[in-house]
């Protein structure tokens, strides 16, 4: 069964768009949109365990240059 997570990124860069490039381009990243409001992108990831979700969180989107903070939500259905 996959794991959903939605993670929300807070990123101090005026390149936006090549953040976004990154974001997708890591392995199980399903979808990453810019977003106005308190965070600057919210990106899905579907992977199979919830241990993933911290591997590609730690391990790709928190080492883009750019990403300040990162707060993962955990899809529950």
């Amino acid at each position: 069964m996959a794991v959903t997570a939605y993670i929300l990124v807070k990123a101090n860069t005026s390149e936006a768009d090549r953040v976004k490039r990154e974001m997708e381009a890591l392995d199980d990243v399903t979808q990453a949109n810019i977003v106005a409001g308190d965070v600057d992108f919210i990106t899905k990831v579907s992977v199979e365990s919830p241990s993933d979700v911290k591997d590609i969180v730690a391990g790709g989107i928190q080492t883009i240059a750019g990403v300040e903070t990162t707060q993962t939500y955990v899809a529950m259905d």
